[in-house]
């Protein structure tokens, strides 16, 4: 049976054949062969073509799901139970073997510019050797973060968290490849990326976040479960200001 799934994928993002083609690298004619006869491409050209879309690779080719659970299970690296938990080495760690991408999805954050205090140099120092550094924070004017203050019982001191990370940021910023923004979205999950490394730190409705679990991502190739928290981000980011 032909795959409906990606022919509708290609036509609702106003994409063809040979448009997909061209991005994943392929012949025109594997592309028609995907649609027509329901064959499954190369994993690497799976990815592609899914980011390509904006869909996820499971849905368009569904016999991939089982290869996907598998590698999504082998993604998890460990879990803490609170943020305090985590080793302090391994922040220290991550931040400085990154290279290419660091991004962060928080509402303050204040605790690694506490615990880093050169943080904001050392980010643009990685943003001039070429790594894309993306921050976002917490709009302190915004109705989510005055809730989410009052829900974990600190009331305005959420929003001052926020403007003081703001502070501790903004020189950074000078600096082409670190992008800040701030952002209004209801947070249920802070992310912070490091290059293949990210630690996710959940909320749960009336705790403060460092008293949340922690759980380390690593990503396998086929696995999704970095790549959903990584949408999630790109989510916030197109909805976010500059800062």
């Amino acid at each position: 049976m032909p795959n409906e799934r990606l022919r509708a994928a290609i036509s609702e993002k106003g994409e063809t054949v040979q448009s997909v083609a061209e991005h994943v690298g392929v012949d025109p004619k594997s592309v028609e062969r995907w649609i027509t006869l329901d064959r499954t491409p190369h994993r690497s050209h799976r990815w592609k073509a899914a980011s390509f879309l904006g869909a996820d690779e499971v849905y368009l080719w569904p016999a991939t799901m089982k290869q996907a659970e598998k590698a999504s299970t082998s993604e998890l690296v460990t879990f803490y139970p609170n943020r305090g938990a985590v080793p302090a080495h391994l922040w220290t760690s991550l931040i400085g073997k990154a290279t290419s991408q660091v991004e962060i999805l928080v509402y303050a954050g204040l605790f690694l510019f506490d615990n880093h205090p050169d943080l904001a140099d050392r980010l643009a120092e990685k943003a001039k050797a070429g790594a894309q550094v993306r921050i976002m924070l917490g709009d302190p004017e915004s109705d989510m973060v005055r809730q989410r203050g009052e829900e974990e019982g600190i009331g305005d001191n959420l929003a001052a968290r926020a403007k003081i990370s703001h502070h501790y940021m903004t020189p950074a910023t000078s600096t082409p490849g670190v992008e800040l923004r701030l952002h209004d979205t209801i947070l249920y999950n802070s992310i912070y990326r490091f290059d293949e490394d990210m630690l996710v730190n959940p909320h749960v409705l009336g705790a403060p976040a460092g008293q949340n679990p922690v759980l380390h991502f690593r990503y396998v190739p086929g696995g999704r479960t970095f790549r959903h928290y990584m949408r999630s981000f790109d989510y916030a980011w197109d909805r976010a200001r500059p800062a």
